[in-house]
This record gives structure tokens, C-alpha cells and sequence, in this order.
């Protein structure tokens, strides 16, 4: 009998029943802004960003709207100006060159290798075109991070660290978000805490806390703040800095900080549904599965393989038989953009030269989220309906 999957890739658990009561307290009190508060009372959003700072060792967090959001306010906070060149990754999402041209400022894309990551010897060559890297730990892969920062610092490069798919992870034992400038994380609805949209930045740099408090709308009430620099540091920017309201609101801090103190156990429980697929389709007949580097606590919220060198209409073929049995894979080398799975050279908005070796890649990643509703055996059995399918296709040749 053919096995088929039953379950759902989108259906993520329920928001905890702690975080759900914080949630009606807030609604019943109608103080939903993020500084509409009570006498004595720091409101949900000022505690949210000093729980996080505190989980992530840094000094200062500010919880904002969106991850996008907080990508586009770093990048500000760090003074990049319109015409400016950023360096960012070409294996990404559509919000990091998205951020990067909605300060006005130009992608300049850094290739990809066959371990998903950014390629440092690309970033070398690189280096010379611009002074901040928009770094994207894209789907939860983490670079050597200590000769990135080797190349990085030398070059005097800022490194703003998008950790959409990383909140969590660590490279050394180091958090995710703590070796550039500014780490950037999203609490959209498929990241490691969940509340619909939002997110945060985090920094050690009283300066750029300074301003990205000021952008997000403070209103020049940056002292009701329990994660932000002492008010001398705001004196040299908040007269000069725009108001670009998008700090987040007291409904949905509400509802992170009980998930927050849940982060640990959910990152562990992701990781073993990474390994019970990644078991499985270990040594599938054309498949390559990405090793992970012994230096890197990652986080498995989504897993990716390869099939370098396929044919596209092959690839296609393997994604349309396994989704027939209930298994949902998304391809990054499509021609055209579908859904997230855009590429560097579909963003017209930011053009590039053509990058060989990356195109290679990006032809060959399939990726499948993970979410915690699948059970190990759940894993299990994906990892074996993809072996098996993609095993019929490669045998046809």
C-alpha cells in the first residue's frame, strides 16, 4: 500500500493558553498602544524587550512590527542614505533586498554555496563595494561566522544580521545576532515565536538603539523604555531622526513573552524533526543532503536538500509526485517567482550580473518547512515518501 501524509504544512500550534489570558487582559484594559499605559505599569511591549534583550546577552531590543520592519530600521539606524551600496546574500527572501531598496540604497548580491550559506570567498572579493552586509542566516544556516566577521572587520564593514530563521541558534555557543552591529529577528507567524507579525532588533550600540527607538515612533518617550540607552545617548539624534511609527503593540508582545520562555525546548524540538527527516533521506540516489558544520546549534524550523545539476522539468516532476502523496516541497529554481520562492535575478528593481556558480545552487534547493505539529513518525514517513519519489525520477533518468 502507498503511504500518503495527511497532515498540513501551514497549520502551526495554538498559541499557548498563558499567552492567550495576556492577551484578553490586554484587550479588556483597551491599552493596545505601546505607550498608552497605567500609572506603575511598564506595558507588555517594555517588558517584551527587556525579556529578549536579556534571552539574547544583549544591552538594548526594540520590539517593532514586522521583521521587515526591523531590517529597513537597522539599516537607517546604521545611516545608510539612498544611492548607498549594501552587500546582502543571493540565496535570501524577497524582504532583504526589499528593505535594503526601500531606503533607496542598492543590493549588491554575494553568491551562495552548496552548504547554503553565504560565500566568504565571494564576500572577499566583495568587500571593497560597500560598508554595511545585510547577512541573511537564510532558512537557518549559519556561515563561519568567525571569518565572516575576520573579513568584515578588516574591511570596515558593518554587519547587520537578519535572524528570521535563527532566533535561537548559535554559532561557537555565540547567539545568532550577536556578532554584527544590529541582529534582526521576525515573529511572523512560521518563525520560532508567533505572533502573526513582528519583531525585533537587538544591538549593544547606544547610538543605534538611540536612533532606531526614535524611528519606530517614540514620540520623545524613549525614557519609558526598560531596554533602550540612558537619555544622553538620545540628545544628539532626536531632534534630527523621522518619526517612522512601527514599534509593536502591547496585544501582540503579550502574546510573545510566555513563548519566549518557551524558546529552548521549541528549538530542540524542531531540531529533532530536522534529524528524523534528514535520517531519511540520507543517501537518496541523487539527493544531497546539506551537512550541517559541527561549530553551528541551528535551529530545524524548515529543512532543504539538494538535486544539484537536475534538469528542471526532473525537479518538477520529483515536487509534483511527492506533493500527489501529501508532501509539500518548494523549489528555488523556477523561472518565475512562486510564492516565497523568488530569486536574486527576479528582482528587477535590483539588478545584478549574473552569478554562475550561485545559479547552480539555487537551481538545486528544495525546501520544506517543518512545523511542530508533525510528529517524529510524521518526519518519518515525509522523509520516506520523498526518498522513494525522488529515487523513481533519478532511476528514469
Amino acid at each position: 500500500m502507498t503511504e500518503i501524509f495527511a497532515g498540513s504544512f501551514t497549520q502551526q500550534e495554538p498559541i499557548p493558553d498563558e499567552a492567550i489570558e495576556a492577551a484578553l487582559r490586554v484587550m479588556r484594559s483597551g491599552r493596545l498602544h505601546r505607550y498608552n499605559v497605567a500609572e506603575g505599569d511598564p506595558g507588555e511591549v517594555a517588558l517584551l524587550e527587556q525579556e529578549f534583550a536579556a534571552a539574547m546577552g544583549a544591552k538594548y531590543c526594540l520590539a517593532v512590527a514586522s521583521g521587515g520592519y526591523a531590517l529597513a530600521c537597522a539599516l537607517r539606524a546604521v545611516g545608510v542614505r539612498p544611492g548607498d551600496k549594501v552587500l546582502t546574500n543571493a540565496f535570501t527572501l524577497a524582504p532583504v533586498p526589499g528593505a535594503i531598496a526601500s531606503v533607496g540604497a542598492v543590493p549588491v548580491f554575494v553568491g551562495v554555496t552548496e552548504g547554503l550559506v553565504i560565500d566568504l570567498d565571494d564576500l572577499a572579493a566583495k568587500a571593497d563595494e560597500a560598508d554595511v552586509l545585510m547577512l541573511s542566516h537564510m532558512r537557518g544556516h549559519l556561515a563561519d561566522m568567525d571569518r565572516l566577521m575576520a573579513i568584515c572587520d578588516t574591511a570596515g564593514i558593518r554587519v547587520i544580521e537578519d535572524c528570521a530563521h535563527t532566533m535561537g541558534a548559535r554559532w561557537r555557543g555565540r547567539l545568532s545576532g550577536t556578532d554584527g552591529v544590529i541582529g534582526c529577528y521576525s515573529t511572523q507567524t512560521y518563525k520560532h515565536l508567533n505572533s502573526g507579525e513582528g519583531g525585533f532588533l537587538i544591538t549593544d550600540d547606544s547610538g543605534v538603539m538611540a536612533r532606531a527607538v526614535m524611528l519606530s515612533g517614540s514620540y520623545m518617550l524613549y525614557d519609558r523604555h526598560l531596554a533602550a540607552p540612558d537619555a544622553q545617548a538620545f540628545e544628539a539624534v532626536r531632534y534630527d531622526t523621522p518619526n517612522i511609527s512601527g514599534r509593536m503593540d502591547h496585544l501582540r508582545a503579550a502574546i510573545l513573552r510566555p513563548q519566549l520562555r518557551r524558546l529552548a525546548e521549541q528549538c530542540d524540538r524542531w531540531n529533532a524533526r530536522y534529524r528524523a527527516v534528514e535520517e531519511g533521506l540520507r543517501g537518496t540516489p541523487g539527493l544531497s543532503v546539506v551537512e550541517r558544520p559541527a561549530e553551528e546549534y541551528f535551529v530545524g524550523s524548515s529543512i532543504q536538500f539538494l538535486l544539484l545539476d537536475w534538469a528542471g522539468e526532473r525537479v518538477q516532476e520529483a515536487i509534483r509526485r511527492c506533493a500527489a502523496r501529501g508532501v509539500e516541497l518548494k523549489w528555488f529554481g523556477g523561472a518565475e517567482p512562486q510564492g516565497f520562492t523568488s530569486r536574486y535575478d527576479s528582482w528587477r528593481y535590483a539588478p545584478s550580473e549574473p552569478m554562475p556558480a550561485t545559479d547552480r545552487v539555487l537551481r538545486g534547493i528544495v525546501d520544506m518547512r517543518l512545523p511542530l505539529t508533525f510528529s517524529i513518525e510524521d518526519c518519518r514517513l515525509i522523509a520516506r515518501i520523498i526518498r522513494a519519489e525522488v529515487g523513481a525520477v533519478w532511476q528514469a533518468g
